[in-house]
């Protein structure tokens, strides 16, 4: 996930996979907004301010010899040499407890290069032993020495129809006890809505791993984009946590995309601002299987990205409203933060 992440965001900032970048002038503009998330050096290489961690090797392996292996310094992919077994207590208290010191040591390197850091955005599933077991273990750990900053996580939770292990609910219930703690907010997928999702908006017969990787990329780049990238209403961690999270231990949001199109489809569909923001309350383009309309709203942050006008988002947001269809609670009547930002492009 964290690797199909980092290749979109190259994409985007146009760096090379060997973490060069095209020239101002074969862009036609000059691009400073990489600076959020990469480093550059004086050899003009620009590196991801992120650490893979991985207690067995095959998949930081994979990113070692892949096709962006010049993009990361090395000594930010560590990997053990012993899984967690999926299991929560061997990647908390055995062998994650190996590593966490190589770790902690690494991400405080990457946070001396930042001059002013915001936070730090952690992506780990809550079913396997490392992302319950270590993930958890980390947590605590940031908590101690970064108590002051922000910490976003994208969570994916297991689901019964995309299920790799039996043990999957008690490590999930195992690590919930350490997202509520420390933690500031936590934006919850899963496999089996972001399986869905492919099948039925993108056309993959069988979604693989990849593809559900991809797709998670993009909505985490539109989620991050505010922090990249110029506009006229931007957020930072912070306004995460203010607009969405009502009380401290209530900050697991529902994240919704829109408009998700297959290639196929994008050159021959012209979807409208009101088509799109009320996409993003239809269950089908939600990244977790529920169903919020028979609930209530507590908070809801729309990010808009491209050319958007701030007189239609307000025009669809106001539509969205008059709907009786999607309630917010008593106390908070009209909990709608927008914002919108753009790429120069």
């Amino acid at each position: 996930m964290g690797n199909a992440c980092w290749e979109l965001y190259c994409l985007e900032h146009h760096i090379q996979p060997d973490g060069t970048m095209l020239s101002s002038k074969s862009l036609g503009y000059r691009d400073d907004s990489f600076n959020t998330f990469f480093t550059g050096t004086e050899a003009g290489k620009h590196v991801p301010r992120a650490v893979f961690v991985d207690l067995e090797p095959t998949v930081i392996d994979g990113v070692r010899t892949g096709a962006y292996r010049k993009l990361f310094h090395p000594d930010q992919l560590i990997s053990g040499k012993e899984d967690a077994a999926n299991n929560y207590a061997c990647g908390h208290y055995t062998v994650g407890k190996q590593i966490i010191d190589l770790v902690m040591e690494q991400i405080r390197k990457v946070t001396d290069q930042c001059s002013d850091l915001q936070g730090f955005l952690i992506f780990h599933s809550f079913g396997g032993g490392t992302g319950s077991g270590f993930a958890s273990l980390l947590m605590e750990q940031l908590s101690m020495e970064y108590s002051k900053k922000s910490k976003l996580e994208f969570a994916i939770y297991p689901s019964p129809r995309v299920s790799t292990a039996v043990v999957e609910p008690y490590n999930s219930i195992l690590t919930t006890g350490s997202t509520l703690e420390h933690s500031d907010c936590v934006f919850m997928m899963d496999n089996e809505a972001t399986f869905d999702i492919c099948n039925r908006h993108l056309d993959i017969e069988r979604p693989t791993y990849s593809n559900l990787n991809r797709l998670i990329g993009q909505v985490v780049s539109s989620i991050t984009a505010s922090l990249r990238f110029n506009g006229a209403l931007n957020v930072d961690l912070a306004d995460f946590q203010t607009n969405l999270v009502p009380y401290p231990r209530i900050h697991f949001p529902l994240v919704t995309y829109s408009p998700i199109v297959s290639a196929e489809k994008a050159y021959h569909e012209q979807l409208s601002v009101p088509q799109i923001t009320h996409a993003c309350f239809e269950p089908s383009n939600q990244m977790v299987k529920c169903d919020p309309r028979r609930g209530k709203y507590m908070a809801c942050c729309m990010l808009y990205r491209g050319n958007v006008a701030a007189k239609d988002v307000n025009a669809a947001i106001a539509t969205i409203k008059t709907k009786h269809s999607i309630q917010f609670v008593d106390w908070c009547p009209t909990g709608f933060k927008a914002s919108w930002g753009w790429r120069e492009a």
